[in-house]
């Protein structure tokens, strides 16, 4: 496979740096998404080109925030400028809460709700019309074993948001199989460890009802819904095992490519609720006779 030119976002934390060094890997050009490589993200883009220089890797600082779309649209041009085009774009970028539901206010789940579903909206707005010009390229989508498989409680917004984000997923894959685009969602489970996902969580704005809470007959149920991620997921899990799986889906040729695949050391649930619902809905567009829609059509142009 030729080298390809591929876009992480969100390469600050764990999954996406370790995805950005697994890619480059392989001998592709890999642009390391940070909100501000200038500023305050200055020295995570010393250290990723640093470290790229130690490994002979190509990985790229790249400023792009997933929150405004100019700022999107200059990256997306930026790269195509340097090279032609973008062969895969990694949705990587995301943010966890966790606490009470109620005590979350409208504004923090609309918030989650653009971290986890509008930035990549935001890429792919910015992305397709050049990628569906080529008639190829590649989407991943990094959702969570969360949004089909069984969790504890207090995990509400993140919830909500990562279950939008993969159906949004399923429906880009249906309406870009013509253009030749293809989709595989990494279904991530929980990891304790490595990806800071537990110890950066955003806590409910509304103290008062957390405290109710913690004082009526759910007291403690955070604590005990906490552990419980603690006690089904091995404490060794690597979340390295997601930028494999990453790794692996760019490495692999146009139509061979899964649509899912399940990195989940805690085993949820997920890869047989998933298996299901992905089942039902290919059997839905076999009897609407749109059977085509389940795979990229090769229409790769020359350019």
């Amino acid at each position: 496979m030729r080298a390809q030119i591929v876009i992480i976002t969100d390469a600050s934390n764990g999954i996406g740096r370790l995805a950005a060094n697994a890619v480059a890997q392989s001998g592709h050009t890999v642009y390391a998404a940070l909100r501000a490589p200038a500023g305050r993200d200055a020295r995570l883009a010393k250290d990723l080109q640093a470290c790229a220089r130690e490994e002979g890797i190509d990985v790229r600082p790249l400023e792009l925030d997933a929150a405004s779309q100019p700022s999107v649209d200059q990256a997306i041009g930026r790269v195509v400028a340097a090279h032609g085009g973008i062969d895969i774009v990694v949705h990587n970028a995301g943010e966890m809460a966790f606490g009470p539901a109620e005590a979350f206010t409208p504004e923090q789940f609309a918030e989650l709700y653009d971290a986890n579903v509008l930035s990549a909206q935001r890429v792919n707005r910015g992305v397709l019309p050049y990628m569906r010009r080529r008639g190829r390229g590649l989407l991943v989508w990094v959702s969570s074993s969360s949004a089909a498989g069984g969790t504890p409680s207090h995990l509400s917004p993140y919830l909500a948001a990562k279950a939008a984000m993969d159906a949004l997923a399923v429906q880009y894959a249906f309406e870009l199989a013509r253009w030749g685009i293809e989709t595989s969602i990494v279904v991530a489970g929980a990891f304790v460890r490595g990806t800071g996902d537990f110890d950066q969580a955003r806590a409910p704005a509304d103290a008062a009802r957390v405290a109710e809470y913690d004082a009526g007959p759910t007291a403690g149920l955070a604590d005990q819904s906490r552990a419980a991620f603690f006690h089904i997921v091995p404490g060794d899990a690597d979340p390295g095992a997601i930028a494999g799986a990453i790794s692996g889906l760019v490495d692999t040729p146009f139509g061979e490519r899964p649509f899912r695949v399940h990195v989940d050391p805690g085993d949820d649930g997920a890869a047989v609720a998933f298996g299901v619902i992905d089942r039902v809905r290919a059997e839905m567009l076999h009897r609407v006779g749109l059977p085509d829609l389940l795979k990229p059509a090769s229409r790769r142009s020359s350019s």
